[in-house]
């Protein structure tokens, strides 16, 4: 539950930081920005290695897979704000899609027994995705 409650948090602060780029282009430059990105996901692998107790070879995976995900999901935060789209449905879909994105991904590195306790950490931010979800269908 963290996690996702982690996710929507980074997502917020990006969203914050891009308007306030917008207002002010000297807030925040893009080299803080990553840093600040890549200081999250070292914390969030810490974070899942101690819970789940990782491997070397699947903290690896995770911190890619982070990496990767939340820099997509910035960059497609950034084109909706860029096209000035107001519609906050919008936006938590994106999130929700790098969520659920992430999910997936993780479950193919996750032995059986972690992916239980992950799943079990996340249940309720999954049944909160999948009604939004299914409201929009």
């Amino acid at each position: 539950m963290k996690f996702y409650r982690l996710l929507s948090i980074s997502a917020a602060i990006l969203l914050s930081v891009s308007a306030a780029r917008a207002q002010n282009p000297q807030a925040q430059t893009p080299e803080q920005q990553e840093k600040q990105l890549l200081e999250y996901v070292d914390k969030e692998v810490r974070r899942l290695g101690e819970l789940l107790d990782l491997e070397y070879w699947q903290e690896f995976y995770v911190d890619s897979i982070l990496v990767h995900d939340y820099q997509a999901l910035s960059e497609e935060l950034n084109e909706l704000q860029t096209a000035k789209v107001g519609n906050a449905d919008l936006y938590q879909a994106v999130q929700d899609k790098w969520a659920e994105q992430i999910e997936n991904s993780f479950k193919r590195y996750f032995t059986e027994e972690q992916w239980k306790k992950y799943s079990k950490s996340t249940a309720g931010e999954k049944k909160k995705r999948d009604k939004r979800k299914e409201k929009r269908k």
